[in-house]
């Protein structure tokens, strides 16, 4: 038991180390007696994750805690940290003193914070805790990547083999989403470049910062991205010109590994029904849970049950478009009609429900109240708004500034692919 033989208040004191700094002496003790408590050896620490489906209580009783140390150490909680957040997987710690009382617990909640609770003196028998969040220091570094996509290869593929991972390949789909579909647009012998920030801490990487420039040759086509704040200070990217390289609608609800196993068709033959019929959306072959993407803001006109449809959740945009997401899973709670949705919002996951033969999702795009054709139509999105004249020339100096960086950096590697 980590909680064990407390047989008495002074016990309870002496196993916390109370010193008589910060400390009001009760009656009938002195300063000399409590000089006289000495620190508890530090007993054994516990390095563990967080298993599924666990609360911060169920996590302390499996360390057998007692009711009154977790009760405690919950309240100590108030207002720094809300226990319903949680998250299966992430590091924490328990230390204990040498007679099994809670010293300290940690918990990872995530890369730049880490919740620190540690017991604190007490002159009463029941145990007491200080709660706060420690913003952890790292290492912020401009880094260069450069690549090319082979015969075969996804995105993400390419990024792992230089030893970087999908986050930077979801970052790269967020800039240049609104120009390339990176389900279906990527083709052998296209090229990229990027200047990016890289943390570290200790040494060891702790994820990227935000893409400061970033070039893209795809079918012949060479986009280029530069990083700058809009004028609430948010994260925004521009093309050279200074115009903005987000759209109204991205270019796939999906993240990478799907596929489109069905194109838009007015007269396509029904793998299920065996006859043939208009298929009014296109479909993206996905694995079962599949994250998608709201594919551009508005408002939830409908989420639920739609016949063969299945789980269906159907969004209204601005300039008369909405759109509707087929067999999907399950739909979060959140989305529901009524509720406003941001572009890249999670509002479902991929499924099989309804009408059909595997996992995919029927992705449609209605154009005043007229099925119209996703592929063709996104393509014929306009082009994002431009800088402000007032705000042009800042920014000319910020885009000149980050090419000649990324330019320099890649000189450093040794190589260009022919950008």
């Amino acid at each position: 038991m980590l909680h064990s033989r407390v047989v008495a208040a002074v016990a309870a004191i002496a196993a916390l180390g109370v010193g008589a700094a910060g400390c009001s002496v009760p009656a009938g003790r002195s300063e000399t007696a409590l000089q006289d408590i000495r620190l508890a050896p530090d007993g054994p620490s516990i390095d563990a994750r967080v298993p599924k489906n666990a609360t911060l209580e169920t996590l302390l009783q499996r360390h057998e805690l007692s009711a009154e140390t977790t009760g405690s150490l919950l309240r100590a909680l108030t207002g720094v940290f809300n226990p319903r957040q949680l998250r299966a997987n992430q590091a924490y710690r328990i230390s204990t003193t040498i007679d099994g009382l809670l010293r300290e617990f940690r918990y990872q909640i995530d890369a730049d914070r880490l919740l620190r609770v540690i017991r604190r003196p007490s002159m009463d028998a029941a145990p007491a805790f200080s709660a706060e969040v420690v913003t952890l220091p790292k290492t912020v570094e401009l880094d260069a990547l450069v690549g090319e996509i082979g015969r075969g290869d996804s995105l993400i593929g390419v990024l792992d083999a230089a030893g970087e991972n999908e986050q930077l390949a979801l970052a790269m789909a967020a800039i240049f989403g609104g120009e390339v579909d990176f389900n279906s647009d990527l083709q052998p012998g296209d090229k990229f470049e990027l200047l990016f920030e890289r943390a570290t801490r200790d040494g060891e990487f702790a994820g990227y910062g935000d893409i400061k420039a970033a070039v893209l040759v795809n079918g012949g086509r060479r986009l280029t991205a530069v990083w700058t704040e809009d004028s609430d200070g948010k994260p925004v990217w521009y093309d050279v010109d200074g115009r903005s390289l987000k759209r109204q609608f991205r270019k796939s609800p999906l993240g990478f590994d799907p596929r489109i196993t069905s194109g838009f068709s007015m007269n396509r033959f029904h793998p299920v029904h065996g006859t043939y019929r208009a298929h009014l959306g296109v479909d993206y072959g996905a694995p079962a849970g599949t994250r998608v993407f709201a594919s551009a803001s508005g408002v939830v006109d409908f989420a639920g049950w739609n016949g063969e449809a299945g789980r269906m959740v159907r969004i209204r945009h601005a300039g008369g478009y909405q759109t509707a997401y087929l067999h999907l899973s399950s739909i979060p709670a959140g989305i529901r009609p009524g509720a406003r949705v941001s572009q890249d919002d999670l509002i479902g996951y991929v499924g099989s429900t309804g009408t059909a033969t595997g996992p995919h999702l029927d992705f449609r795009i209605l154009k005043n109240g007229k099925y119209v054709n996703p592929t063709a139509e996104l393509k014929r999105m306009p082009k994002g708004e431009p800088l402000a004249a007032d705000r042009l020339p800042a920014f000319l100096k910020v885009r000149d500034d980050a090419m000649s960086q990324l330019a320099a950096k890649i000189a450093v590697l040794g190589r260009r692919p022919g950008l």
